[in-house]
């Protein structure tokens, strides 16, 4: 058989494997895979270094799928080329418990990267997949031994390029001149809603011209021969990253439905998908793949294998000429954290400040401690507090640098440290104003649905960040970061709570961490510097006046000192009263029960106070409680008469507790 028409067949092989799934699963996009089969296919059989017997090799070319709802593709490619993703699996495609779901996740299916179908978010993580091999790199490569040094590839749609965050991602890819960044553009001209004549009309090739990327234009993303050529061409340009204009057809082979929106979103039927097989000549009963196709794909096993030994091989001449970088690099890779990385953190405290101010100095005693640790702000830095000193800027060229500079990007921010995290090496915080998490709501869910450690700091946490007004102080960003599932929200109450906050943050490698921080100075609290090792419970006594309280005094963040001073006013009336700090609801309802009763005894009555949205503190109140929040939108004033305004008060808040107690007696 000549190479093209094996060409050819593997090529079909993969556009009916994809078919068959969906069409037996009624649900699904078919047309995708059937335009997108023949670019996938010489990216991945003729340039993409991978084992199938060991998808998580460090120096593994990444693909990213981020035109998510072709899902069946990838799926396809993964059974095909060998790896552990049985035939079954793909004729179980969309159901309950299958390894094949709607769209690729991350962690469920072996050789998936990255969790993506929210488009533009594959896009953008990639950008920081491609960051993070550019960064280690430049620590660990020797002239004589380039020890990391992979490609990241992807295939976007042309829903990825509509999407906002996506050219946030490319502005910074370009500037960054990230030259081992390569995506294929799947550029059909068919949305759902029909032609992208409707709503997508714009030159792309100028705009990432102009973002500072390589664009090779005008390639038959049909045929695998030119294909290959323009991935040629991407590779010989190690200053700009490539993005390969392919044009194709939606549904191709499908005599009814090639071209048209309706080859998207909805199976083929029956009749199409039989019209379809002998329109391209495919004469296999579905799910049958021909031997020839299959013996093809599954070299991938065998160039895959020896790929991972040449690098194992130059592990093994790196380890001995460099052992110290070499130990470092595996430690790195493998998340270990050094031996004593968290000592006397919180001796880096001996006043009064912001816990902004308490974390820019967490950030630059632990970065001397993590190499891995690396991150930056979308243009806050002075305001959050997030630079590390002499740590370089990660600029182009330049990628041993520590800081980042993401610019006013919020949206690839979030998406860019999924992807330095799950490149692996990386432990990567971003930074931006609480209120600007929204921009920011899309990858950080996905994070967490990914289960990856990412660092998020937000401060100006409240209306204490003052006159910037209600457009800058966040009212409802804290319960829509505590409603996302996995993910850890702290807010501390001083710089000792911030240390702990850190902390857990770190150590949590299953998951994002989200830390609350705020503009205004706090006080070191009494008996904070030991309490608040408690901090990874979640909430804990801080103080009380006896062993009998009256009344709790629940709190978290700023208002935590507001709290101890409503005791002393309680205490001055002759009122006992437990002082609780409540850093963290995730935290806090992970602990047995016998645990959270100790802390917040049912019988025990409760004021709780928070400088945000009231929604969800009901599930702590008890049956005696009371809640003083603000369910309305800021103003624009100095902190203190904000608070006073708004009754975030110690003489409020003791007098709330007055009237439970008096409640309780009558």
């Amino acid at each position: 058989m000549s190479n093209t028409k094996l060409d050819s067949l593997c090529i079909n092989a993969l556009r009916f494997l994809s078919v068959d799934a969906v069409q037996k699963a009624n649900s699904g996009h078919p047309g995708a895979p059937m335009g997108m089969a023949a670019m996938a296919y010489a990216l991945w059989q003729n340039f993409l270094k991978h084992n199938p017997q060991d998808p998580a090799w460090p120096n593994r070319d990444r693909f990213i799928l981020s035109a998510g709802h072709a899902s069946a593709l990838l799926y396809s490619l993964l059974h095909l080329t060998g790896y552990d993703l049985p035939l079954d699996e793909l004729k179980n495609f969309r159901q309950w418990g299958s390894k094949t779901p709607g769209h690729p996740e991350y962690g469920l299916t072996p050789g998936v990267e990255m969790t993506t179908g929210p488009l533009g978010q594959g896009f953008a993580s990639g950008v920081g997949m491609a960051m993070a091999e550019a960064h280690l790199a430049a620590i660990f490569n020797q002239p004589d031994c380039k020890i990391i040094d992979h490609y990241t590839y992807g295939i976007v749609s042309d829903g990825d390029l509509m999407e906002g965050v996506a050219s946030e991602a490319a502005s910074l890819a370009g500037h960054l001149a990230l030259g081992k960044l390569i995506y294929l553009y799947d550029d059909n001209d068919i949305s759902i809603e029909g032609s992208t004549e409707l709503a997508f009309t714009e030159n792309a090739a100028l705009r990432f011209e102009s973002y500072g990327w390589q664009v090779i234009d005008h390639v038959d993303g049909l045929d695998p021969e030119a294909v290959s050529q323009a991935i040629k061409q991407a590779q010989s340009d190690t200053t700009r990253p490539s993005l390969i204009i392919c044009k194709t057809i939606i549904g191709f082979g499908s005599p009814n439905k090639a071209g048209k929106a309706s080859a998207h979103g909805e199976p083929l039927g029956t009749d199409e998908v039989s019209k379809s097989r002998k329109s391209l000549g495919w004469d296999y009963e579905p799910f049958v793949i021909p031997v020839e196709a299959l013996t093809e794909f599954r070299e991938a096993l065998g160039k895959g294998k020896t790929a991972q030994q040449v690098w194992l091989s130059k592990l093994d001449y790196y380890l001995s000429h460099y052992p110290e970088k070499a130990s470092l690099l595996q430690d790195m890779l493998s998340g270990n954290l050094p031996e004593d990385w968290d000592k006397d953190l919180d001796r880096l405290f001996d006043k009064a400040m912001s816990s902004r101010e308490a974390s820019g100095l967490l950030i630059n005693a632990l970065a001397s401690r993590l190499p891995s640790l690396m991150g930056g702000s979308a243009d806050l830095s002075p305001s959050n507090k997030t630079v590390i000193k002499d740590g370089g800027e990660y600029e182009p060229h330049y990628y041993e640098g520590r800081n980042i500079h993401f610019g006013v990007r919020e949206h690839a921010m979030g998406a860019i440290a999924n992807g330095l995290a799950l490149h692996g090496g990386i432990i990567p915080y971003v930074a931006t104003f609480l209120i600007f998490y929204d921009y920011m709501r899309p990858a950080v869910r996905l994070a967490s649905l990914m289960g990856q450690r990412v660092i998020y700091i937000f401060t100006h946490d409240s209306i204490g960040l003052g006159e910037d007004g209600p457009t800058h102080q966040p009212i409802e960003q804290l319960a829509g970061l505590r409603s996302v599932p996995g993910l850890v929200t702290i807010r501390p109450a001083d710089s000792y709570e911030t240390a702990q906050a850190w902390k857990t943050a770190i150590l949590r490698k299953n998951g994002p961490t989200a830390i609350a921080l705020s503009r205004q100075k706090l006080p070191l609290l009494d008996n904070s510097q030991t309490k608040s090792l408690n901090l990874p419970k979640g909430a804990y006594i801080l103080q009380e006046t006896d062993s009998h309280p009256q009344v709790a005094l629940v709190a978290s963040g700023s208002e935590v000192t507001i709290a101890v001073e409503a005791a002393e006013i309680l205490k001055g009336k002759g009122i006992s009263s437990r002082v609780v700090s409540f850093p963290s609801w995730q935290l806090f309802d992970n602990q047995p029960q016998t645990y959270r009763q100790s802390v917040l005894p049912s019988s025990l009555p409760r004021v709780i106070m928070e400088a945000g949205n009231s929604q969800g503190w009901c599930k702590y109140l008890g049956t005696n409680g009371t809640v003083i929040s603000i369910d309305h939108f800021g103003a624009s004033a100095p902190a203190p008469l904000l608070y006073k305004n708004f009754g975030l008060t110690p003489e409020n808040m003791a007098e709330k507790a007055l009237k439970l107690l008096e409640n309780e007696h009558e």
